[in-house]
């Protein structure tokens, strides 16, 4: 993992190298690798993923299904903060990752997998979904909650930890697609 993480780094130095760069974390032979889009103001800060209200979310979820955050692996499709300056504030905030992000980063995603070799892997989001199974048609919409097997691991999408705090109405869904996850845990 760490020869990985050094040629992250090094890709991501000769193309940005104002942009801290926020590895994957956690048990490197867990059973359960986590998924999810980009780090945000606060994992950047930290220098971990879902550290800020997605990752109080998704503490909530972990005690739902009766996990601990050291016993997983948590990582996202893009290694650094996507941003764009506020139209009212001209102040960074975040932008869904483009063309040139990913390009670089879904093959270091790809291989992460490889490297941990989880037996689950929990997309968190639309986005982290598609660039895990390499698929732009799927959609969260239609296979959350479900198990997917691909390159022979279980993938199980949920919905991203953020979209409750902007969309409550998920909320029961996501607790529905949890007890699922549970049961197949």
């Amino acid at each position: 993992m760490k020869q990985l993480n050094d040629e992250i780094l090094k890709s991501t130095n000769e193309m940005w190298a104002d942009r801290p760069v926020v590895f994957g974390d956690g048990d490197k032979n867990a059973i359960i690798m986590l998924i999810g889009e980009a780090p945000g103001a606060e994992e950047v800060k930290e220098g971990r993923p879902f550290v800020g209200k997605a990752g109080k979310n998704l503490n909530e979820f972990l005690e739902i299904l009766g996990l601990k955050r050291e016993n997983l692996y948590i990582s996202n499709v893009v290694k650094v903060r996507p941003t764009k300056n506020s139209p009212k504030t001209g102040k960074p905030i975040n932008r869904p990752p483009n063309r040139e992000e990913l390009e670089l980063f879904v093959p270091y995603l790809q291989r992460e997998i490889q490297l941990v070799k989880p037996e689950f892997i929990v997309t968190l989001g639309n986005f982290a979904l598609k660039n895990t199974l390499m698929d732009n048609k799927i959609t969260i919409g239609e296979c959350h909650g479900t198990l997917i097997e691909y390159n022979g691991f279980k993938v199980f999408p949920l919905y991203h930890p953020a979209s409750i705090i902007y969309n409550r109405a998920l909320s029961e869904v996501y607790q529905q697609d949890l007890l699922k996850l549970k049961e197949l845990l």
